[in-house]
């Protein structure tokens, strides 16, 4: 795992002394993804330079180093990441009469472009990644990433200049980046707490989507081309579906067993110790067991653990891997330990980020990394095996929602919204106004889409409080998007795979685990899981009102079930208490009317409203304040 940073200067005024300067700029800024080893490379020529930073975790000899150059000079590559089936692709290419000098997967990925192509290799790449690569004799830059999004990659012209890198503070070390803040993506942050692709919190910079190649020529000018898909799980989830396979059950988990054990076998080839985050729920129990079930030692597992009860997991995973036979190491942690991350989260995020569960991933990522320096996570099960809450639910809502005439619903909605003010003062600490509020908006919905954008949209009009804001199209508003699916559970696992998956919830892993120099793995996001769960009927993942059911079939086999069988816990902290405690002063600060006016960016009334019922404790806020309070943070530390 490491970092790149790059440009190319079309003016083509830099010699090649101070074009590696720039690039080491750059790349310094990003020391945190590749501690272990620096290089940077430039051909005066055409203006291009690009700096790396190595973790080196495959290959630790100087054979590994990179910018590294294929065999015949032709490409120069920078990349970031693992290419897990290398092993599988070098024979194939040394019979092609492709030569090795070391054992890295870099130097396989240089022989599979040389002898296949760009877009060919890239289909035949099972890993994660995003990389620069450079073709010295057409004089082109590819830059391209992972099928799922694991690895960031950044780009956009500033003037004359080209820039890319891992991360947006890489872009703004060029002495030339100079960038509005872009206010639509601003109001689509709000709504959904992230800045999807293609959209960066810069005008002009974007980020390059999931399985996709741009190729770019500095010789046709500063227009940007658009990228090139060379996978799309749009067409993976509407082929299976059209072609279910007709498995029994037993049949079923035993080729997703199969299936999944290779998945975890790969991505546990390392040359430095390795080790897994375990919750102790279904995915990263799941990864954990396949793991032990295919090592000869006992594998390292990490937890943190919260005295809070309604946040805390250490227990349940302390007793998972006292089962699986793990070296299990867990941390208890105070509020304050938590707390003392919230300074750091706007540099480690590098945008507006809000997923609160952004602070206990950032301090087991930490707790981690003082033994391992690779981890192996279970994100991606609820995206792929139907674990979200609203899978079980959303059509059985919908079902109900239809039935009842609308102007019905919206008189409900009209009545119960009135009342719920009220109840906190009837019900005590209970507070139920709020699930009385989201239920009331669920009334008025006119499509089962329109529900399910209500279920994972914060602020629901954020034009009104972004100035001068108009709130870009998304997979989430375009139907075009929309795949061509009847089961309306299915509709709503695709959309989080293609938005909340990439744009949340692998963000969130990335910047948490290469903030601490720690290599994240995610065995379910192997393509080929994805192929082989989307061939099979929803009844394989949602069954009985109960999710997640052929992983859970799977995980029997290694853990019995009552170690599993508990109620869906968030991996989050109580941010509505500290809100009102001990980050009151911190939170009231950034969101002070006079600051908010002068800055320009919000309208500051609603925002002042929201604050003032949360900490009345009539309203629970903390995810729409928490929205603007990254970005209020962020603000401040990037634009001093």
């Amino acid at each position: 795992m490491c970092g790149l940073a790059g440009l190319i200067d079309s003016r083509l005024e830099l010699n090649a002394e101070k074009l590696n300067t720039i690039a080491t700029r750059m790349a310094d800024t990003i020391v945190h993804r590749g501690p272990d080893d620096f290089g940077v490379w430039c051909e005066e020529k055409s203006g291009y330079a690009v700096g790396f930073r190595r973790l080196a975790i495959i290959d630790l000899t100087p054979a590994g180093h990179q910018p590294m150059q294929s065999e015949s000079g032709r490409y120069v590559i920078a990349f970031n990441g693992e290419i897990y089936n290398f092993d599988e692709l070098k024979p194939e290419l040394e019979g092609c009469g492709c030569r090795f000098r070391g054992h890295s997967d870099t130097e396989v990925m240089l022989a599979a472009f040389e002898s296949w192509g760009i877009e060919d290799a890239l289909k035949r790449f099972n890993g994660m990644f995003a990389f620069a690569l450079w073709d010295r004799q057409d004089r082109t830059l590819y830059l391209a990433r992972d099928r799922m999004g694991e690895k960031p990659l950044y780009y956009g012209w500033v003037g004359p200049i080209f820039l890319f890198g891992s991360e947006l503070k890489a872009l703004r070390a060029h002495p030339h980046f100079d960038c509005n803040i872009n206010r639509d993506a601003l109001a689509i942050y709000l709504r959904h707490n992230y800045i999807p692709a293609p959209y960066s919190i810069y005008d002009g910079i974007y980020k390059l989507p999931p399985a996709a190649f741009l190729k770019l020529s500095p010789a046709d000018g500063i227009n940007l081309p658009n990228p090139t898909p060379y996978w799309q799980l749009r067409e993976v989830v509407e082929g299976g579906q059209q072609n279910v396979v007709n498995l029994g059950d037993d049949e079923a988990v035993s080729q997703l067993d199969a299936l999944l054990r290779d998945a975890v076998k790969i991505r546990m080839q390392s040359d430095v110790p390795l080790g897994a985050f375990l919750s102790g729920g279904i995915d990263s129990s799941a990864v954990v067991a396949l793991m032990q079930a295919q090592s000869a030692q006992p594998v390292k597992t990490f937890t943190i653990g919260f005295h809070e009860s309604g946040y805390n997991e250490a227990k349940d995973a302390k007793e998972v891997a006292r089962h699986l036979g793990t070296e299990h190491t867990e941390l208890y942690l105070t509020p304050e330990d938590a707390m003392a991350v919230i300074p750091r989260l706007p540099m480690l995020y590098d945008e507006p980020f809000s997923d609160s569960s952004q602070i206990p991933t950032f301090l087991v990522s930490e707790l981690a990394r003082r033994r391992v320096t690779v981890s192996l996570s279970g994100d991606g099960g609820d995206e792929l095996f139907g674990g979200y809450n609203r899978y079980a639910l959303g059509q059985v809502i919908w079902d109900r929602l239809r039935m009842m005439p609308i102007p019905l619903r919206k008189m409900t909605a009209s009545a119960m919204v009135g009342i719920s003010p009220i109840l906190p003062k009837r019900f005590g600490r209970r507070n139920p106004s709020d699930k009385i509020r989201k239920l009331a908006e669920l009334l008025t919905v006119k499509s089962p889409e329109e529900m399910y954008r209500g279920l994972v949209s914060h602020w629901k009009e954020p034009e009104s409080i972004v100035i001068g804001s108009h709130e870009p199209h998304s997979a989430l508003t375009d139907p075009d998007h929309w795949p061509d699916l009847c089961n309306f559970t299915h509709r709503m696992m695709y959309l989080d795979a293609v938005t909340y998956l990439p744009d949340d919830i692998l963000v969130k892993v990335d910047r948490a685990s290469m903030g601490v120099s720690l290599e994240a793995r995610v065995p379910f996001l192997d393509h080929r899981v994805f192929e082989m769960v989307w061939k099979l009927p929803i009844t394989m993942k949602v069954r009985n009102g109960k999710s997640k059911w052929i992983l859970r079939q799977v995980l029997y086999q290694y853990v019995p079930p009552s170690l599993i069988e508990r109620p869906k816990m968030g991996f989050g902290v109580p941010i509505d208490s500290w809100l009102r405690g001990p980050l009151r002063e911190w939170a009231e600060n950034l969101l002070n009317e006079t600051r908010l006016s002068t800055e320009g960016y919000f309208n500051p009334k609603p925002i002042r409203r929201k604050w003032e019922e949360h900490l009345s404790g009539l309203r629970n806020w903390q995810y729409y304040l928490w929205d603007i309070l990254m970005f209020q943070a962020w603000l401040a530390e990037t634009h001093k």
